[in-house]
Parts: structure tokens; C-alpha cells; sequence
């Protein structure tokens, strides 16, 4: 325990001092994870299992289902998107959005996307089944609908890959029972409550064991994606795709310990976005360009975030009200905006030729601009994202 501690703190000093001399995060985490790796730490790599062809398929079939069963249905829109957005660039999957009933998927905190199909419909058509499934967060963790489809695609051969608290939807199939898993860091006494008999791992990003995959705290949907692009491509694939997105590594090596709140560091950051902000100030609405061929990934992270904060609430703004493909097929249900004035408070520029990623570096810089650097600490907390830090000036 003790040299666990001690090689905790000296990874975060390595990593301070690569962030002062300019060296970027995703970088400076590459760099110290291979210096605790030879240095003989408790840190170990996840690897999910190469995919192998079946049906005689040229490429895998990767479905992402979400839950809209009931009027207080939402699925964490982080969570859908970015996988679907990441295996989708590399062209070397056959991506799928599935929802378990007939209608839009309404998104967690904000936006609206109109599914492929429903999972009946794909049961239909594709009755041998998918062979991955990306399983999101979503509200109703413990929908029939939802886990009946997840648990018959199980049944036939498909790999599950949770994203964030969509553990909590696997775990509820049991097929959590005797593994290795990981989701975000706030429910960690959830878990270890609700299913003691799934080894829940910390300080990872990502958790493969065997034909369950599992992946931390929102931001985690990015690596978690890159590895297993990997699986399915090789690591060439994945690395120009990281490269093409802004993410150029995806080591499962993490510290989640950092993002649960602790008094003297984090505290305040975590109660201002989760409590005081939404309880002194009324929400602003942020607009957020939404038009044909918009890159899905960076609109996920800019909404998200802009959403997270306890200030603000982000809206979707189209030339019309009709639905909108984006730059790999998602198609996005524009939302009017509910604002005293009928504009909102301001409206983002659009994402340009930004790498897909940086949008949420970008998101956060704008939110610490607006509402202070503590606001935007505290939403980077909540995506359990290690991409930003509080920095004294």
C-alpha cells in the first residue's frame, strides 16, 4: 500500500512538471505511464481480445443501443456518440444506432438523436447478432427491454462494452458476476454495495475481461473507443484515428482517486457544479451550431460540458427544425431554444477544422472564462476527465 502511495505521488509530480514545461496532457500521461510500468508499479495495461470474423463478415458489426421506453427515459449522449464517432472515422466497423423502442433517443444532458432501428428491428434483421455492443449510461438501469436485448446479444457471441455507468446496465444482466470491471467514480460504493460479486477495479480507464469490456467516468469513452479500434484494426488503425481525433494514446493506466471529492483540493469545485450553481444563478442557454456534416464527437464533448455546469444548458441550433446527419450518419433532432429573449446567451463558433477531442479542452476553456476555473474543474471532475486541471495564478 505504502509503495502504491509513493509511486502515485511521484506520477503526479512527473506529470505537474511535463504540464509547466508545455508538454500536452495525453502526452505527459503516455510518458509517466511508461516510467511506472518499467519502474515495476502496480499499473497494468488493459488489452482487449483481437476480434475474429464471423458470419463472414469483411468487417465487425458494433451496435450502440440506447433506452427510450418512458417519458423520464435519457441515455448519456457522451457515452453514444463518441464510440459511435471514433469506430465509424476508422471505416473499419459497421456502426449501428439502436434504440429499444420506436421514436428519438432523448440525451443526457441535451440533444435529441433519431435511432437506425429499434433493437426488435435489428433482431429481425440481423438474427445471428452484432459482435460488439456499446452499452451507455442511461436512467432506467434496470429496464426490461434493454437488458433482455443485451443479454440475448451476450448470448450470441457479443462482445459488451460499457461506457461509463452502462456498467450498471451489464451488471444487471449478471453478467457481471466474477469479473473485472470499471465505471465511473461516482458510484464506486454503488457498486461495491449493489454487486459485490463484480470485481470493480480502480486507477484504470478501461477494463477488459474477456468478452466484457467496461470503461471509467464519461471522457473514458475516448480510449476505451481507441482500444478497441485497436482489437478489431491493429494498433496502426488506431493510432492514425487518435491521431486524426486528438488522442493520440489510450493507456487504461489511471488515477480515479484524483476526481472523488477531497476537502482541501477538490471539494468546492465538485459542489459548486453539482449544488450552489444551479441553487444561486438561473441557467443561461449556450447554442451550439448544429449543421449537415457536423463532427458528432466534438459536438457530444461541447454540449456535454456546457451542460455540466450548473450555469448553463446547451441547445442545438439548426437553420430549421429538421433532423441533421452528421459526419459519419448519426442524425441529430434539432431542439428550440427556451430562453426569455429567443436567442440563447451566446452561440458557440463552429468546430472548424478542430481536432474532434479538443473540443472539450475548448468547452472548458470557455466555461472557465465565463464562470471561473473552479466551475470548469468541476465539470472536468465529472467527466473524470484527466485534461484539466485548477491551476493557482
Amino acid at each position: 500500500m505504502f509503495g502504491t502511495v509513493v509511486c502515485t505521488t511521484i506520477a503526479r509530480l512527473i506529470t505537474a512538471a511535463l504540464l509547466l514545461i508545455g508538454v500536452p496532457r495525453v502526452q505527459a500521461s503516455e510518458v509517466v505511464s511508461t516510467l511506472l510500468t518499467q519502474a515495476g508499479t502496480p499499473a497494468q495495461e488493459e488489452t482487449i481480445a483481437p476480434y475474429h470474423a464471423r458470419f463472414g463478415r469483411e468487417r465487425p458489426l458494433i451496435a450502440v443501443v440506447g433506452e427510450n421506453g418512458s417519458e423520464s427515459s435519457t441515455t448519456e449522449l457522451t457515452d453514444f456518440v463518441v464510440p459511435y464517432g471514433i469506430l465509424a472515422q476508422s471505416g473499419a466497423a459497421e456502426l449501428v444506432a439502436l434504440a429499444t423502442h420506436s421514436g428519438t433517443l432523448k440525451m443526457r444532458p441535451a440533444l435529441q438523436i433519431k435511432p437506425q432501428a429499434t433493437t426488435a428491428q435489428f433482431d429481425r434483421d440481423v438474427p445471428e447478432g452484432a459482435d460488439y455492443v456499446i452499452v451507455p449510461a442511461v436512467r432506467r438501469i434496470s429496464d426490461p427491454t434493454l437488458l433482455a436485448w443485451v443479454s440475448g446479444q451476450a448470448a450470441k457471441g457479443a462482445t459488451l462494452v460499457s461506457i461509463c455507468d452502462g456498467a450498471l446496465v451489464v451488471a444487471n444482466t449478471g453478467l457481471m458476476k466474477g469479473r473485472r470491471a470499471t465505471a465511473h467514480w461516482d458510484t464506486e460504493d454503488l457498486r461495491a454495495t449493489r454487486y459485490p460479486d463484480t470485481h470493480w477495479q480502480p486507477n484504470l480507464r478501461y477494463v477488459a475481461d474477456d468478452k466484457i469490456v467496461s470503461s471509467a467516468g464519461i471522457s473514458a469513452a475516448i480510449p476505451v473507443s481507441l482500444a478497441l479500434l485497436e482489437a478489431i484494426a491493429g494498433h496502426a488503425t488506431a493510432a492514425s484515428v487518435g491521431v486524426q481525433i486528438g488522442f493520440p494514446q489510450w493507456s487504461s493506466v489511471h488515477d480515479s482517486e484524483v476526481f472523488r471529492p477531497h476537502f482541501g483540493t477538490n471539494l468546492l469545485a465538485f459542489i459548486r457544479t453539482s449544488y450552489t450553481n444551479a441553487w444561486l444563478h438561473l441557467r443561461e442557454q449556450i447554442g451550439v451550431p448544429l449543421t449537415a456534416g457536423v463532427d458528432e464527437i466534438a459536438l457530444a464533448l461541447t454540449v456535454d460540458a456546457w451542460s455540466r455546469t450548473g450555469r448553463s444548458q446547451a441547445s442545438a441550433m439548426a437553420a430549421s427544425m429538421e433532423p441533421v446527419a452528421s459526419k459519419h450518419g448519426l442524425v441529430f433532432v434539432p431542439e428550440p431554444v427556451v430562453a426569455r429573449s429567443g436567442r440563447p446567451a451566446i452561440l458557440l463558433p463552429d468546430f472548424g477544422s478542430m481536432l474532434s477531442t479538443q473540443a472539450l479542452d475548448r468547452a472548458l476553456a470557455g466555461i472557465a472564462q465565463r464562470y471561473g476555473r473552479s466551475t470548469a474543474y468541476g465539470v472536468a471532475l465529472d467527466f473524470e476527465y484527466p485534461g484539466f486541471e485548477r491551476r493557482r495564478r
